[in-house]
């Protein structure tokens, strides 16, 4: 049977991308931002994921305001990516798990979880931006993907509490699925950060400490938060932080250890963090 042998969360900018195809890992602004990712990349060296299912949210790319699934998730044999405005280039396919996928797929929804089923799939800088850190000093293309992305743009969004609930039937569908495969899921996204409007640049270092903390030791006590919570306490793009809290409710059939944490700002007028938990039997 598949393991599921952690979860990490990170930030998703398109600036990180920027930074990495220029080089600037070591740059005064970068470095204090770089320097958490060596913890994780060692840890994913040594345990060595067969499969990476990472939760994110679409830009654009493959989907728009005309068309926009609250949740979809891809069953496709590869997944390629396109410049999308921000000058980020074009990287290798990333390759999928098609069985894995439609394991995933009848079980989410035979628990009771509508999905768009997308056998074509375009992954933007949500998906790539995270795949680049993570997998930035071993070869990425020897982990399979499968990609599901949640809607944070186009309101009604899904609460945090059903994000959860959605992680936990994930983790369960993984543990089920009849083959000896290690899997880990990647959640993207936030933390607090506003782009757009009045409040343009704002930052609540406080809440996003506080989200590190309970999310690792007491993630009940962020399910009754509402996404109106989400946009007032961490910006409207803040509401990315459900992303996290499916990662979290996929762990939930596990204890979890906290490996690697980090939280910087500013990065590209965003509250960045990092979190690594591995799963305990």
């Amino acid at each position: 049977m598949a393991k599921l042998v952690g979860g990490i969360a990170t930030s998703h900018i398109p600036a990180i991308g920027l930074a990495i195809a220029n080089g600037l890992q070591q740059d005064a602004y970068w470095k204090p931002f770089f320097d958490g990712f060596p913890p994780v990349r060692e840890w994913l060296a040594r345990v060595k994921p067969d499969v990476a299912i990472v939760i994110y949210n679409d830009h654009g790319l493959n989907f728009f305001l005309d068309k926009m699934p609250t949740f979809a998730i891809g069953a496709a044999t590869e997944y390629r990516n396109a410049d999308e405005g921000w000058g980020l280039k074009a990287l290798a396919p990333f390759p999928g798990d098609p069985r894995m996928s439609w394991h995933l797929i009848e079980e989410l929804v035979a628990a009771d979880f509508d999905l768009s089923t997308c056998q074509e799939m375009l992954v933007d800088h949500g998906f790539t931006v995270p795949m680049s850190l993570l997998w930035q000093d071993v070869v990425p293309r020897a982990v399979r993907v499968v990609p599901l992305a949640i809607n944070t743009v186009q309101h009604p969004l899904p609460s945090p509490r059903r994000c959860y609930n959605l992680g936990v039937a994930l983790g369960k569908a993984i543990e089920s699925y009849p083959a000896d495969l290690r899997v880990v899921v990647v959640g993207t996204g936030g933390l607090s950060h506003q782009l757009d409007g009045e409040r343009a640049g704002f930052i609540n270092r406080e809440f996003d400490l506080r989200c590190l903390d309970d999310i690792v030791n007491r993630p009940d006590e962020l399910l009754n938060l509402s996404i109106h919570d989400l946009v007032e306490q961490a910006g409207s793009q803040g509401a990315e932080f459900i992303l996290w809290l499916v990662m979290r409710g996929a762990l939930s059939c596990h204890g979890v250890r906290e490996i690697a944490r980090k939280y910087h700002i500013p990065v590209s007028n965003t509250g960045a963090g990092l979190l690594l938990l591995e799963s305990v039997s």
